[in-house]
């Protein structure tokens, strides 16, 4: 089974669904075709009795299945039959682009051409075209889309947020806009989520949550109460007394049975007491009281949390033990505040820049592993193969990916923003397509982007070990020079572009 974290098209749109569910859904697997000829040919006239119909159309098509030969035979039947039918071109359409088949296109462009205000058949068009890897075209098409139907909050909230990464400007006022037009529908409030998600300084982050939180009750709209949770984690860092109160007020309206904010309060209590005691001074104490503190495993507090401890280790003449802790946590998870704060201790102890670096690559060569090599992965742009070993002596950015993965596509422009800075550098940027079906997509989803990455069709059931994405997409490795893999796990965005900067530029410049 192949996951697809949020089967949904758009650069930027992909991107923030996968935020909200991390592990993402099932690919749509085969279904059960009907070879009865009685039964099959009950469903035909269902089709032409309500021709316009999706219901009949789906069924039709479930029975049929879509590799049936004869399908496309019927359908082209039905066009020529019923030529001023829409319906008849997108059912067909639609049951090719839920598979991710590019077989959708034609049939797509037939419907649009009969009625210009089918809506969802332009959607259709933009979600194949963001397949395709023509953005320009596909984000017309979302515009058609959202023009077809002004009442629509879907489209419009689609088509604000393709301008994410692009014109930031535009991205927020639409997105605004959103928010103002739609204020009792999910959309709007998914609006102001991710402006507040995706804002990079922390002042933005709070201002949008905030407008969230006055705008749409978190207990009546899924998305605002997601969306507390991320204006907590920003809170705590910056004012852990109004963390409190934002938790005791979730707390109050919290349904089900697993209650979160109770534990939250506690939580941003006990970050408030210990940043008094680091205030005055007391570093032990507040080391104390930190170590209570117990984090789930998705916590975007992890970082703070580190930080808050080794800043008391320091206050508590525990400098050296503040220094090793992040360099532990760095080797985790690195980012450009962490290596600040290693940077900042470690000048405090006396030592070097040079000193530093080794510091950290000691640590790093402590949790390095030899790569699980590849061979035989088929390049999609020049003949032949490819192996890992291809590769040595270059810093390899090792993504999977396959053109239906929306989230994959939204990482993309990311990873092209920081790897251009290294152009003319010993570094590799790899793309292993898990899905051999979409095939057809991938030359073209690449001549059309533009991405500098090297296309690579994965290998059914071969041994990935430590290079093992777990049958999901997109999933990360950064390889170094001679082979081993240093960082795994990690996703850029637009707000942390500048980590993955940080981890290419540590292990480019390490001689290993």
């Amino acid at each position: 089974m192949i996951l697809n974290r949020l089967n949904t098209a758009g650069l930027l749109i992909a991107t923030l669904l996968f935020f909200h569910s991390f592990q993402g859904i099932a690919q749509r697997g085969k279904t059960e075709v009907v070879t009865d000829p009685a039964q099959l040919a009950k469903l035909k006239a269902a089709v032409e009795a309500s021709i316009d119909s999706p219901k009949v159309h789906q069924a039709y098509i479930k029975a049929m299945g879509t590799e049936n030969p004869q399908l496309e035979n019927e359908y082209a039947h039905w066009m020529s039959k019923y030529p001023k039918s829409a319906m008849v071109p997108y059912a067909i359409a639609k049951a090719y682009l839920d598979e991710e088949s590019p077989k959708a296109k034609p049939y797509l462009l037939k419907a649009v051409a009969l009625d210009p205000k089918f809506t969802e058949a332009w959607g259709g068009l933009w979600q194949d075209g963001e397949r395709w890897g023509d953005f320009t075209v596909s984000r017309a098409y979302l515009a058609k889309a959202a023009a077809s139907d002004p009442s629509n909050p879907n489209y419009a909230f689609y088509y604000a947020s393709s301008f994410g990464g692009i014109d930031e400007t535009k991205w927020k006022q639409m997105s605004v806009d959103v928010a103002k037009r739609f204020p009792n529908h999910e959309r709007g409030a998914q609006a102001l989520y991710w402006l507040g998600a995706r804002s990079k300084k922390n002042a933005d982050k709070l201002k949008y949550f905030e407008l969230l939180y006055n705008s749409y009750a978190p207990e009546k709209f899924n998305w605002s109460s997601s969306g507390m949770s991320s204006y907590f984690n920003v809170l705590l860092s910056e004012n852990p007394k109004k963390a409190v109160v934002l938790a005791q007020e979730m707390a109050k309206t919290e349904k089900g049975e697993r209650k979160e904010w109770p534990a939250l309060v506690l939580q941003a209590q006990t970050v408030t007491k210990a940043k008094t005691l680091i205030d005055q001074k007391k570093g032990t104490e507040a080391l104390a009281v930190l170590k209570q503190i117990k984090l789930t495993r998705y916590s975007s507090f992890k970082t703070g949390l580190t930080l808050l401890k080794a800043q008391a280790n320091d206050i508590a003449g525990q400098t050296s033990a503040a220094y090793d802790s992040l360099l532990v946590d760095f080797s985790k998870s690195p980012s450009v505040v962490l290596k600040e704060a290693i940077s900042g201790y470690g000048l405090k102890l006396g030592k070097s820049e040079v000193g530093i670096t080794t510091d950290i690559w000691k640590q790093l060569d402590l949790v390095a592993k030899v790569a699980t090599p590849f061979n035989g992965l088929k390049r999609y742009l020049t003949p032949g193969e490819a192996s890992l070993a291809d590769y040595k002596g270059k810093v390899v950015l090792l993504t999977y990916w396959f053109p239906g993965c929306g989230p994959c596509r939204g990482e993309f422009p990311h990873f092209e923003s920081v790897v251009k800075k290294f152009k003319g550098q010993n570094l590799e940027y790899l793309g292993i397509n898990i899905v051999s079906k979409q095939n057809d997509y991938v030359v073209p989803f690449m001549k059309s982007s533009g991405y500098s990455f090297t296309p690579l069709e994965d290998v059914e059931g071969r041994i990935k070990g430590n290079l093992d994405n777990r049958n999901a997409a997109p999933m990360n490795f950064l390889i170094d020079q001679t082979g081993r893999l240093i960082f795994s796990n990690f996703r850029t965005d637009g707000d942390n572009e500048d980590d993955l900067e940080l981890m290419i530029n540590t292990i480019l410049s390490h001689k290993a």
